[in-house]
């Protein structure tokens, strides 16, 4: 694990180094890295004097240890850390001991100690002592590795490792050097001095080891130094020669060599054995290489003659070696090289050494040299796991048999002399003659073991085959067989005769060994065959011979007729079965010797048939030999039970081919076979355990449904129930005389339950219970033998029970670290046990389903829970527990912990069980560590690989790598699935978090650091951060694709759940700089997974997205800005050099910046170039050809299988789809099908490629879905979330625009995929709307409108450039996505409002202006930029008119809305009305009009208190804007009404429902997002009402017509209008109403109709004195409007009566009085008509406020003007009016601010001027009323007769007061009031009244106004005249 390793004494360090070292030279030679050469040539200049004194420890010095002992006092200075640094005392004395302990200088020793505490955290358990012990001797084996891997990389004569020159070229120099120093004897020197009982002795006695692990991993440490040191020198030989002295040390070093305890050598050794025999090998010489000639002159044998004197008298020396085999084995290599070297033209100078050859071979002979060969090299167990090893034992055995055929003869001579001694011996009985020997004999075992063993797949033994005819035969391949014709080698030739020779006349006593050489000769697919071939033709010669026997004894005919003749014996007399039969078994006819013979030709068969398939099928089918029919009889016979295993073993060969397995288990049933006590008495099991492999076999070939149907219940039941009751449930119990077999019974009877639970799919018919005819009685059928198993895992029965007592024993067995009999069955065992709870819990969801569905009465409960039952041996519930500590051994173990995690990850499912696992895992602190250390260790693993292929497991490397991918695959969903569960769950455990305490309390740190515990969020992190600080990026994302996207996906779970956020995000930051580290890298290419590469990058922009977030909300400026440009410069980083000082560039960059040479080019953005890896196209696969399946069938067949995995996908389950698919083929019937089945089966296969690919493309889809939304969301949170100043206005437009661009383009790509469209579609909307947003606060903040660039940063072109872009978008969306296109109206909005003008302040100057200087006014750029925006959006004509037109008139509400409101936008803008004729032509504005009719009911359900949706209430609120927009201009005003608009809105029955105020008080929304029921009826009834009044503005020409219909409107809804003017409530809403109301009145009083309107007005009564009342608030415009309505009102009445005063109505009464019920008396008989005291006090009161609004106004004026000098505390006032929320105004920045109260000024200015002028208007016709009124009176009118002046009940009274009509008026020629009845005493008072209220200082004050005011304005002098007439009238004398 690479950190930064504490140096304290360079050249001291024993680990961290040596471990780089390693690192760099496995990086250059084993991984070919790139760029590793340079590297690797540093590293070896450094270390090379590390090699040349290999292993020696730097030496104890006084000064150090001096140095060591102050280090608590003084301190002592680390490399790295600034100052010294104080050690307790307890690590020096530690460091002493350590410094003893190895005999290495005591700084080095501390410096292991300090690098110990630095890893402890990956060893937990272990102290930092034992740690350096365990560093010490890693480092050692670092450097032997590096000397083993050099060595091999080096160019030679039998490997190559395909390295470059240059890399070979350093090497080679490198370990010549090396060599050159005498390394070979410093190896041999080590080899023997390193052992592994004195190291421990020495560390048991200080106490430097620890645990059983600790142990097993130092003991594992040593051995492999050893190793690795002697395959060092054998990784030499093997390449290039050894001087003279070190060839002799060697084989000095050798004399001395023993054996271990059972005769074989270890593996150092023989590693050791194996060079010299490289060293002396000179067959390297007949391969023709194309260096054959640079090797030979390198070769001391052909070019020293001195070398070949030397070893030939150390090898010839007479004196006798420890190992007397060994001492034979290389004579013999020496003989064979001086046989090879005598037939060279360099060896006739050798003569003197070369004749010996003979006599050496003799030596050798004498010194059993094949029995040494097969016992002590091949026994070795690491002799298989080299192939060099094997190849050159190939070569020394065939050339044995090859270059000294005398010397076989000679021994073949020998044997048949032996054997006439041996038999004349038998016939005398006498003894055996002492001078026997057996060397052929051994020979032939040599041969048949050494070949029967192939590792490698190298089917060496084929040497021994000559093809004799031309074989037909597609697969075999060799170095001859392609031209079969040609005559093979010599050698060939030789040793074939060889095996042919040996065959004839073979001598009894070699019978055995010959069949045994044979069976290891016909060990491979092609040798089978030969072999089959020639026990063939052996016996074929002889079929002519009646007796058939006397043939050769080694041929098929032979064999099989000895069988048939053994059984027939035995068949005789069938044993009585009583138990002393067994006990004494008297063999009947065959001896010990026979009985041998037979097994090894029972072996033989087995093997042949094993390999060829046409060899089974041949001799299956014999008709005279059948053998099958005859091993199942012997089987019933009385038979040795090791010859009955044979043949069970045998059988089972056969049953490898489907069509002989089903006869097999016909023959089978028949047999009954029976597995007696006979075997627990012997304690010896061969039987059981081939039965269980036979029926192994059976099982995976074939299992027939109605097996045994006629003789009893047909099927599996009986050997289901035998295997499980009579040999898997006793199997612990049962006493056994070789350990290991306990293992291997389990073993194999739990692989047949694995295979039964594999293959078996629950089905609906096997919970039902059937019933078959037996015997003519009824009785119920078996069940599937899988559905048996289930049934018995999921209940607590016995079967499970062993299970997970198994499993216990096997973890508590590892946890040993010691090797004992059968470990490996064991492991198989508890393998096979794993994989049946796996399966159960697979397929217990749809087994329980299916059971449920069947109301059966089996009673099962979920393995899940079973698992949690106590476990009778520990008395706790700790099976999980069990389960999971395999993951503590998945170095040794890697399929048990894939397993392991498998059934953890499915157990992770279900939420109650983990919050008790949780507690299970850490109830126990020792345990606890322990579990957290196995998942820990899983996830560390380096060298798990990623196959794209799961096919390729012919690398057992490979199988393990994988394996251990996809556990670690397995622990991270685990994880995934966990944290989505409520807490505590197994993840915040496993990843280190609190979970005794609330998550976030959580504190996390490095490992190590407050004794905090290595956790599986370190581990993530680490895998993660491998390779981020390399220019090529996180290593993991290119090695493991899919594992980095789950690593990156859990970091963002944890960070955007709510609880782990705080914590990990901190810790993320701090410590790790995590996502900094990886964005940088970003984007991530991966050629071969791009569906990878899209997700791992969606997480990290997810997690980087939340971070941004988290680091603005808490203000961490820094990080937030480092992320910020990250992401969005465009220019190049300058990397900062290590010490911090500017590199060399920055430099130079920094004078160009001051000469404004700006050299630097731009980069893409970092976030435009992740949009650039996501490619928008996606290729779909074609439909599918199909000939014989019907296409609509085949598609609903795979949509049946399809399902939603893991990821949210939905997939085809290809498995099911092939096996429904299969059975299709497998049901049709007839000679026809079975001719097409091929051709069928190729089309299955074509539709199973077809979904594959469409599950891929799905996938495809779908990862670029979740990656376009994280980069749309991170894009979202750069704009929205993060503080605006980080980026700069003028930046961020210009990276908006940069982004829309892109993304347009990508997505208006031809080939760009729909589903994309929809994210691409919401991206562009926030980017517009944030585009606008920038645009308006930059020209708010004053930067230029310079009409030059056009608009602020972003250039005019920019903008068009965007807007033609969005129009394109709009039309490729065509008609199917309504939806979608709602976003791009809502950006084209967004877009268009940039154009609009914001409010300017009105300051009442500009009306000055004259009309000439307003027109010629250069153009601003708004106006620019809108003209500019309408060309473009004309140009695209009707089309885009056609869209948006439909999308308005039908489809999804809020595309609906947002359509109608872009239509309202452009209509805003259209100047020419294009838009305006083309609605009105195509009749989409009357589909609109009418459609309002149509809303109604839906509408009227909005009142209802609790509505359904607000949704009919937007659209309503919309179209009424569109409909108001095309009102405002006198066409469209004239079209609408064409079309209807006011008879549609007449029988809108809506309006008349006005909701009860009060009684819904109660119902309120607490949000208040839902508004009240009367609000909503104001938000339907204000639009419309302001519409009319729209209607009546605009069509001023044509007033009568619109005027009479909005009045037939107020007629029809009169009830309600007239309950609305009544409203005594006085909210915002209300007045609103009323001021509409009171505008469209005052509108609609046509000639004519004036005494409608009059009542209608004199109901309105109440609010004229409420207009005396209300004290102005907020309300002031909407109070102000209400009265300026009313007055206009009564103005255009008494305009319409008459031009003349004395002609004119009156309203008001002659009451001057002011209205504040002073004298209530007196004005009784009016109180239902106005006084014109009224007007006169409304008059005053405007007069008064116009003052006070004037004055605010310029208050307002002045503060906007010096708005840079306002106090803080103002700006914050003004600012409060605009944001929400308590607090709101202090989180905004000042820019913001200042822009917020300047928007706050401008609206309070504007409020203002509208308030200005509609009190001057309020004036105004207060004064021509109060005229009228008054000239009529005191001019015009006649007094009645004062006496009856005023008596309440007079006629005309009367009559108004009974009678609301008005008739009174109608009487009177609609003269008023009844002129007759105003007396002279009232009008006396009226004047008097009039007088001094209108005095000096009203008048004054009226005359200001109009200074103030109405100069600007348009009449002059109104006021000023009539405040004149009105001063005559009131001076009038009485006349």
């Amino acid at each position: 694990k690479a950190t930064i390793f504490p140096f304290i004494h360079p050249g001291a360090s024993l680990w961290g180094p040596l471990k780089e070292l390693w690192e760099t030279v496995d990086g250059a030679v084993l991984r070919k890295q790139p760029e590793s050469v340079h590297l690797l040539d540093l590293q070896l200049k450094k270390h090379k004097p590390h090699f040349l004194s290999l292993f020696k420890n730097p030496p104890k010095s006084a000064e150090q240890r001096e140095k060591v002992r102050k280090a608590s006092t003084e301190g002592i200075a680390i490399q790295g850390q600034q100052g010294a640094r104080l050690l307790p005392e307890q690590l020096l004395t530690e460091a002493f001991i350590l410094s003893d302990l190895f005999d290495i200088g005591e700084l080095a020793a501390l410096e292991l100690l300090l690098a110990g505490e630095q890893q402890q955290p990956h060893f937990p358990g272990l102290t930092r002592g034992l740690v350096g012990v365990l560093l010490y001797w890693d480092g050692k084996l670092c450097m032997a590795n590096s000397l083993r891997t050099l060595i091999q990389s080096r160019h030679g004569k039998t490997f190559t490792l395909d390295l470059s020159g240059e890399l070979v070229a350093l090497t080679t120099r490198f370990t010549d050097e090396l060599m050159s120093q005498g390394l070979t004897k410093r190896i041999l020197t080590l080899v023997s001095e390193i052992n592994v009982t004195r190291e421990f002795e020495r560390l048991q006695k200080e106490r430097g080891l620890g645990n059983e692990k600790h142990r097993k991993e130092v003991s594992d440490l040593i051995k492999e130094c050893r190793q690795a040191l002697a395959d060092s020198l054998f990784s030499w030989t093997c390449q290039s020669p050894l001087t003279k002295e070190d060839t002799l040390a060697l084989i000095g070093n050798l004399e001395t060599v023993t054996a271990q305890a059972d005769g074989s050598l270890d593996s150092v050794n023989l590693s050791l054995v194996m060079a010299l025999l490289y060293c002396l090998d000179v067959s390297f010489i007949e391969q023709g290489t194309e260096d054959r000639e640079d090797l030979l002159q390198a070769l001391p044998l052909l070019t020293e003659r001195q070398y070949v004197s030397a070893v030939h008298s150390r090898l010839m020396d007479g004196q006798p070696w420890k190992l007397p085999g060994l001492q034979a084995v290389c004579r013999l290599a020496w003989a064979l090289s001086l046989r090879v070297l005598s037939q060279l033209p360099q060896g006739s100078a050798l003569v003197e050494f070369t004749e010996a050859d003979e006599a050496l071979a003799d030596q050798a002979l004498l010194g059993d040299v094949f029995l040494f060969m097969k016992e002590g090299m091949l026994g070795c167990e690491s002799f298989a796991r080299e192939e060099f090893f094997i190849r050159r034992l190939h070569s020394l055995i065939t050339d044995f048999l090859a270059l000294m055929p005398m010397k076989v003869k000679q021994l073949r001579n020998r044997a048949d002399e032996d054997a006439r001694l041996v038999h004349m011996s038998l016939q005398m009985d006498s003894e055996l003659p002492s001078s026997l020997r057996k060397d052929l004999d051994h020979l032939m075992i040599l041969i048949g073991e050494f070949y029967s063993k192939d590792p490698f797949g190298l089917e060496m033994g084929l040497e021994f085959w000559c093809p004799t005819e031309s074989l037909q035969h597609t697969s075999l391949q060799g170095s001859y067989l392609g031209m079969a014709l040609q005559r093979p080698p010599h050698k060939q030739v030789v040793l074939s005769k060889f095996v042919r020779q040996m065959g004839d006349l073979l001598p009894s006593t070699l019978y055995i060994s010959y069949l045994r050489m044979l069976k290891g000769l016909a060990n491979g697919p092609q040798c089978a065959h030969y072999c089959f071939s020639l026990l063939k033709t052996n016996g074929a010669t002889h079929s002519d011979n009646i007796q058939g026997v006397s043939g050769s004894p080694v041929s098929w005919e032979h064999f099989f007729h000895s069988l048939m003749l053994y059984h027939e014996n035995l068949r005789r007399d069938l044993p009585n079965p009583d138990a002393a039969h067994y006990r004494h078994p008297p063999l009947r006819g065959i001896t010990q010797r026979e009985m041998e013979g037979l097994t090894s030709f029972l072996q033989l068969l087995t093997t042949i048939i094993t390999w060829s398939e046409n060899a089974r099928l041949a001799l299956c089918e014999h008709p005279q030999w059948t053998p099958v029919v005859v091993m199942l009889g012997l089987l019933q016979c009385s038979v040795p039970p090791i010859l009955k295993a044979e043949l069970l073993h045998c059988l089972a060969a056969f049953g490898k081919s489907p069509e002989i397995a089903a006869s097999l288990w016909q023959s089978l049933e028949y047999t009954q076979v029976e597995l007696n006590e006979i075997e627990s008495s012997c304690e010896e099991y061969p039987l059981t355990r081939g039965f269980c492999h036979l029926i192994s076999t059976l099982v995976e070939s074939s299992l027939p449904v109605n097996l045994g149907a006629g003789l009893r219940v047909p099927g599996f039941q009986p050997y289901l129930n035998f295997l499980r009751d009579s040999v898997f449930l006793p199997f612990p119990t049962r006493a056994y005389r070789r350990p290991a077999e306990k293992w291997e019974v389990a073993d194999s009877v739990l692989e047949v339950f694995h295979k039964l639970l594999r293959d078996y799919e629950p089905q609906p018919s096997d919970f039902v219970q059937e019933v078959v005819e037996l015997q003519g009685e009824q009785v119920p059928a078996h069940k599937p033998p899988g559905h048996s198993i289930m049934f018995h895992l999921l209940n607590d029965s016995p079967m499970l029970a062993l299970c997970l007592s198994l499993l216990e024993e096997g973890v508590r067995q590892l946890d040993t670290y010691a090797p004992f009999p059968g470990k490996k069955h064991l492991e198989s065992a508890v393998l096979h046990c794993l994989c049946l709870l796996d399966l159960a819990l697979e397929k217990e969801v749809v087994f329980m389903d299916l059971l449920r569905e069947s109301q059966s009465s089996l009673l099962v409960s979920p393995l899940e829970q079973l698992l949690q039952g106590v476990s009778p041996q520990t008395r706790r519930a700790d099976h999980i527990v069990n389960i999971a500590r395999y993951l503590y051994h998945s170095s040794s173990n890697p399929e048990a912990a894939f397993q392991s995690a498998k059934i953890l990850r499915r157990i992770a499912n279900y939420p109650n069980i983990q919050i008790r696992l949780v507690g299970d895992f850490t109830h126990d602190q020792a345990v606890s560590d322990k579990l957290m250390a196995g998942f820990v260790e899983c996830l560390d693993n380096e060298e798990a690989e990623e196959e794209a292929e799961k096919g390729d497991d012919s690398d057992a490397q490979k199988k393990v790598a994988r394996i251990r991918h996809e556990t670690q695959i397995h622990i991270l969903n685990l994880l995934i699935t966990s944290l989505d569960l409520k807490t505590p769950n197994l993840a915040l455990y496993l990843l280190g978090y609190e979970v005794k305490k609330p998550v976030s309390s959580t504190n996390l740190q490095d490992p190590g650091v407050l004794g905090c515990p290595r956790s599986c969020l370190h581990a993530i992190l680490s895998l993660l951060q491998r390779g981020t600080e390399k220019r090529s990026g996180p290593v993991l994302t290119q090695e493991a694709p899919h594992l980095a996207e789950l690593c990156y996906q859990v970091i963002y779970q944890l960070c955007a759940c709510p609880d782990t956020s705080g914590p990990t995000m901190r810790y993320l930051r701090t410590s790790q700089d995590f996502l900094f580290s990886h964005l940088q890298h970003l984007p991530f290419i991966l050629p071969g997974n791009q569906i990878a590469a899209l997700s791992q990058m969606s997480w990290l922009m997810k997690t980087a997205a939340i971070e941004l977030r988290v680091t603005s909300l808490n203000r961490q400026r820094s990080h937030t800005q480092r992320l910020i440009s990250l992401l969005l410069d465009d220019q190049p980083h300058t990397q900062h050099t290590a010490d911090g000082e500017s590199g060399m560039e920055e430099e130079t960059r920094s004078v160009s910046g001051f000469l404004h040479f700006d050299t630097v080019s731009k980069v893409r953005r970092k976030l435009l170039s992740v949009l650039d890896a996501i490619h928008f196209s996606q290729d779909m696969p074609e439909l599918l050809q199909l000939d014989f399946f019907e296409r609509t069938q085949i598609e609903q067949v795979i949509s049946n299988c399809e399902h939603i995995n893991e990821q949210g996908h939905t997939v085809c389950n290809v498995k099911l789809l092939h096996r429904v698919l299969v059975a299709e083929v497998n049901a049709l019937q007839g000679m026809a099908a079975i001719g097409q089945r091929p051709l069928l089966m190729e089309e299955v296969n074509s539709i199973l490629q077809q979904v594959v690919e469409r599950n891929r493309v799905r996938r495809s889809l779908s990862a670029k879905r979740h990656a376009l939304q994280s980069w749309r969301s991170l894009v979202e949170t750069l704009l929205t979330a993060c503080p605006v100043d980080l980026i700069p206005a003028d930046d961020r437009q210009l990276i908006i625009r940069d982004l829309l661009l892109d993304l347009h383009d990508k997505v208006l790509s031809e080939d760009a995929a729909g589903e994309l469209m929809p994210i691409v579609a919401g991206a562009v909307f926030t980017l517009t709307a944030h585009l606008s947003q920038s645009v308006l606060s930059e020209q708010q903040q004053g930067v230029g409108l310079e009409a030059s660039s056009g608009f602020a940063s972003i250039a005019n072109s920019a903008l068009h450039l965007i807007l033609r872009k969005l129009l394109d978008f709009i039309l490729c969306t065509g008609g199917g996505y309504q939806r979608l296109r709602a976003h791009l109206y809502g950006s084209l909005l967004y877009y268009l409002q940039i154009a609009q003008k914001p409010e300017e302040p009105d300051t009442l100057q500009t009306a000055g202006k004259a009309m000439w200087e307003r027109l010629t006014a250069p153009e601003d750029g708004f106006s620019k930029l809108q003209r500019e925006n309408l060309s473009i959006i004309e140009s695209y004509g009707q089309a885009l008119m056609e869209v948006v037109c439909r999308d308005a008139c039908d489809g999804h509400e809020i595309s609906r809305m947002l359509a109608l409101a872009v239509l309202d936008r452009i209509l805003s803008i259209d100047r020419q009305n294009q838009w305006l004729v083309y609605i009105c032509n195509s009749g989409y504005l009357r589909s609109v009009v009418e459609s309002l009719r149509q809303d109604d009911a839906a509408v009227q359900s909005l009142l209802t208190p609790q509505p359904p949706l607000l949704k009919p209430l937007y659209i309503y609120e919309s179209k009424m804007a569109l409909l108001t927009r095309v009102a405002k201009t006198g066409q469209g005003a004239v079209e609408l009404l064409r079309c209807g608009l006011v008879v549609q809105l007449i029988e809108c029955q809506v309006f008349d429902m006005v909701p009860d105020s009060d009684a819904h008080r109660v119902m309120r929304d607490p949000s208040g997002f839902i508004p009240s029921p009367m609000d909503r009826y104001r938000q339907i009834l204000l639009p419309t009402l302001r519409l009319f009044q729209v209607i009546l503005t605009s069509t001023s020409i044509n007033h009568q017509q619109g005027a009479a219909q909005v009045l037939q409107w107020l007629i029809v809804h009169a009830d309600t209008i007239q309950s609305l003017l009544r409203c005594q409530e006085l909210s915002m809403g209300a007045l609103q109403e009323l001021s509409l109301l009171t505008g469209i009145i005052s509108k609609t009083a046509l000639p004519g109709t004036n005494i409608t309107a009059h009542a209608l007005l004199f109901k309105f009564t109440p609010p004229c004195s409420l207009l005396s009342s209300f004290p102005f608030s907020k309300s002031h415009i909407s109070i102000s409007a209400v009265c300026a309505n009313i007055m206009e009102y009564c103005q255009t009445l008494l305009l319409q009566s008459s031009a003349q005063a004395q002609f004119s109505i009156c309203l008001f009464s002659p009451s001057g009085s002011e209205p504040a019920g002073r004298d209530r008396g007196r004005t009784v008989a009016y109180s239902r008509v106005p006084s014109l005291g009224l007007v006169l006090y409304l008059l005053k009161n405007s007069a008064a406020d116009f003052f006070r609004f004037h004055q605010s106004h310029r208050q307002s004026l002045g503060k906007l003007q010096s708005l840079d000098q306002l106090p803080p505390e103002e700006l914050k006032e003004l600012c409060q009016g605009l944001v929400s929320g308590p607090g709101g105004v202090e989180k905004i920045s000042s820019v913001q601010r200042n822009l917020l109260a300047k928007r706050r000024l401008v609206q309070l200015i504007n409020n203002r001027a509208k308030l200005l002028a509609l009190c001057s208007y309020v004036i105004e016709t207060c004064l021509f009323v109060l005229w009228r009124h008054l000239e009529y009176y005191l001019l015009h009118c006649t007094p009645t007769d004062p006496k009856d002046s005023l008596l309440p009940g007079a006629g005309l009274f009367r009559s108004r007061l009974t009678d609301d009509s008005f008739g009174g008026l109608q009487a009177s020629g609609g003269r008023g009031l009844g002129l007759s009845r105003v007396s002279q005493q009232d009008l006396d008072l009226l004047k008097s009244d009039m007088a001094a209220g209108f005095g000096e200082a009203l008048q004054r004050k009226l005359l200001e106004v109009e200074g103030l005011y109405s100069q600007v304005r348009s009449r002059y002098t109104f006021i000023q005249a009539l405040v004149r007439r009105i001063r005559g009238l009131l001076r009038q004398p009485k006349s």
